[in-house]
């Protein structure tokens, strides 16, 4: 359980989607949505990867993205880099979302999907995207564990 009765998203899998870009959600996803959110997802751009937020983790983020200044260069390229391509996606009777084109391409996710569990919500990426982060975090780990352990972990 996690804070408030919140489950987590964990783990990582493999995913194809469709010829119509729609991609299955592992049922392991699907229960804690189920579970603990409104079983719906809001999808957004972040760096390499596409973001699956469960709508309440998401209000949170517009929540704090309207604290942010609307003058302010960075803060405005972040609102219009995550913000203005977020896409509200409801499930379809097989527990499929339609990734919209325009996401598909800017993620570069062709066939193959990679899911991975954050917690509070869930990425997917590219295939070979998931591979370059990935030799990246090995190749990274010892400094980025240095780091983690100034936080108590």
């Amino acid at each position: 359980m996690g804070i408030g009765g919140n489950s987590y998203f964990r783990g990582q899998s493999l995913h194809y989607l469709d010829d119509k870009g729609r991609l299955r959600i592992p049922t392991r996803f699907r229960e804690v949505l189920q579970k603990s959110y409104t079983d719906a997802l809001l999808l957004t751009m972040m760096g390499d990867c596409l973001v699956a937020f469960p709508p309440e983790a998401w209000q949170k983020i517009e929540e704090k993205a309207l604290e942010l200044s609307q003058i302010q260069p960075q803060q405005r390229a972040f609102v219009r880099y995550v913000i203005s391509s977020a896409v509200e996606c409801e499930f379809d009777k097989q527990g499929r979302i339609l990734i919209p084109p325009v996401l598909r391409e800017r993620a570069e996710i062709e066939k193959e999907a990679f899911l991975a569990g954050m917690l509070t919500n869930f990425e997917i990426w590219a295939k070979p995207k998931w591979d370059e982060q990935l030799k990246w975090g090995k190749e990274n780990f010892q400094q980025m564990a240095e780091e983690i352990a100034n936080y108590g972990l």
